[in-house]
């Protein structure tokens, strides 16, 4: 259990912000509920628990809600909007900021307009420390291990099925609208925006039983191409997509249905990362319920390393740079399994 420090959960009502406030206080932690809606605040807030309304337009609202908080989760999408004056009131509160963006030009804008800052101020910011982003570097650079640079590396994912919340529709528009028509991929050591004339291409992907062999969409892009490329010396960083996951997003008309005592759904997933040095392959998988959920016990361990001083570097860095990648998966076990790391000889990936 943790001593019962303050830790400020923006977007405290939403879909993941529900699940990152109750992994708090089954930590030990008491979480600070802030958003925007008094009312759902007001409903959300159990006996003991303090709320306080505060909005990204308002930046004497933001630092109001962070007073005496020991750190901050940033759960509000679009990531676009929210992040960087939330990150803002963290650095001028001085205390850590952690957010669960899947949003690549969201978290490219972190990297991008707080590196700096933040690491003069010595507080660490934590973009997309979620699924998407944040489990997938973990992974690579656990499968990296002693490797200094790799030649590839590859995420795919196998999810049963997803049925995105509204937050997730509403942060996919924004990105859409910002690539103005153009998809993105990270390729020859940067993130590069084009122009395409046909669908994503469709390929088969061998996962590991019992998924076993399934149709993906390659140049599925997600988070870890901003992740990943952070601080490890790969310059193919490719993600994958179950072709029935990515039908069930853009079908988007069923929201997440809780079946079990946790509030999770019956959505099973497995992430199957594989890199590449030369003729040398490693391979790391992991799985586990509901990518929503497993948000917020990755996000909260994230806090609690930070505030323990269980970190190797500060200002903004990306989960597999700031934490001890394998500690911190052995530390989720509850949560997700990891298989054995693989290493086998191969001429190239296929």
């Amino acid at each position: 259990m943790d001593s019962g420090q303050i830790v400020a959960v923006f977007g405290a009502y939403g879909h993941t912000g529900r699940f990152v406030v109750t992994e708090l206080r089954d930590r030990g932690f008491v979480p600070l509920l802030l958003g925007r809606d008094a009312g759902k605040l007001r409903a959300l807030a159990a006996p003991g628990l303090e709320y306080r309304v505060a909005s990204v337009d308002d930046p004497a609202s933001l630092d109001q809600a962070l007073r005496g908080a020991a750190a901050v989760v940033n759960c509000a999408g679009p990531f676009a909007s929210t992040a960087a004056p939330v990150i803002e009131a963290a650095l001028r509160a001085g205390i850590p900021y952690v957010d669960v963006a899947a949003e690549i030009e969201a978290n490219v804008d972190t990297f991008t307009h707080f590196t700096e800052r933040a690491r003069a101020a010595g507080v660490a910011v934590v973009p997309a420390m979620a699924f998407f982003g944040g489990l997938g570097d973990l992974l690579v650079s656990t499968a990296m291990g002693d490797w200094t640079a790799a030649d590839e590396a590859h995420v795919a994912y196998g999810l049963s099925s997803w049925h995105p919340t509204g937050g997730t529709l509403a942060s996919g528009t924004v990105s859409r609208d910002r690539r103005d028509g153009r998809r993105v991929r990270y390729t020859g050591g940067r993130l590069e925006y084009y122009v395409a004339d046909s669908d994503l291409p469709t390929l088969d992907w061998d996962f590991p039983a019992p998924l076993g062999r399934r149709p993906v969409l390659g140049e599925f892009t997600m988070a870890d191409v901003v992740t990943v490329p952070s601080h490890l010396s790969i310059p193919e960083v490719r993600t994958y997509m179950t072709t029935g996951a990515a039908g069930d997003l853009a079908a988007a008309d069923t929201p997440p249905t809780a079946v079990d005592e946790r509030g999770r759904s019956a959505q099973t997933f497995t992430v199957d990362v594989v890199v590449r040095s030369g003729a040398t392959r490693r391979r790391l998988v992991a799985s586990g319920q509901d990518i929503y959920a497993i948000s917020a016990p990755l996000a909260v361990e994230a806090v609690r390393r930070i505030l323990d001083g269980r970190t190797r570097t500060s200002g903004v860095a990306s989960a597999g740079e700031i934490f001890d990648a394998p500690d911190f998966l052995r530390a989720l076990s509850a949560h997700i399994s990891v298989e054995p790391l693989q290493e086998s000889r191969a001429p190239q990936f296929a």
